[in-house]
């Protein structure tokens, strides 16, 4: 069972979801992990990045886990290694490929057939887990957004923003796991609102639902 978190950059789904997940008892589901899992095994293992195939191949051949806070590779913890970055970098090259994502998919399945869950990510409530029994499309106005993450990382609000006017897009209208909003989705726009709220109000609806 899991507890899906959809929405858009700098909307704060891995502050909440990681925060729901302690407050519930249930596991924080990383999918931005799990590509960064495929990215450090591609570059121990010498494969390409770039290189559909051999990213593919690599998603194909390595078993990801979460426990108790860290991130598992065939059971070995790697939640240092994998915020290099080189696997930084390496990351955002193997996401774009569809068997990766793919591969991804049929991970975050698994693991959510084994479990209560709390996932994040641009489509955990449309295509991983479509029959979630509480689904949120978190969002906040572009202007929060890009101070959030420009507060993150140091860059200039303006040129965030504009950054982020062109992820959003490419997001939405990519053919391969695309931003949308689930039908059944309860959209919370988190503007002015702090973590704990959002949290407070997402864990009192999973409660509502008998979800905890």
């Amino acid at each position: 069972m899991v507890i899906a978190i959809d929405g858009p950059a700098g909307a704060g789904k891995s502050t909440v979801a990681r925060g729901l997940a302690e407050e519930l008892g249930f596991t924080y589901l990383d999918s931005g992990a799990m590509y960064r899992c495929v990215a450090l095994t591609c570059l121990e293992w010498g494969a390409d990045p770039n290189a559909s195939g051999e990213a593919t191949s690599t998603a194909e051949s390595i078993e990801i886990g979460f426990d108790d806070g860290e991130v598992l590779i065939d059971g070995v913890p790697v939640t240092d290694e994998i915020r290099t970055p080189e696997v930084t970098e390496a990351a955002s090259q193997v996401s774009v490929h569809p068997g990766v994502r793919e591969a991804m998919v049929t991970e975050q399945r698994r693991l959510i057939a084994a479990g209560p869950f709390v996932a994040e990510g641009r489509d955990i409530a449309t295509v991983v887990s479509p029959d979630s029994p509480l689904k949120i499309f978190l969002t906040a106005s572009p202007e929060e957004r890009a101070e959030r993450r420009a507060a993150q990382t140091g860059a200039d609000v303006s040129e965030v923003l504009a950054a982020q006017e062109d992820r959003d897009r490419r997001d939405s209208e990519r053919e391969h796991g695309a931003l949308l909003v689930a039908d059944d989705a309860v959209t919370i726009d988190s503007t002015g609102l702090t973590p704990d709220e959002v949290i407070s109000r997402i864990a009192g609806l999973a409660r509502e639902r008998g979800l905890a």
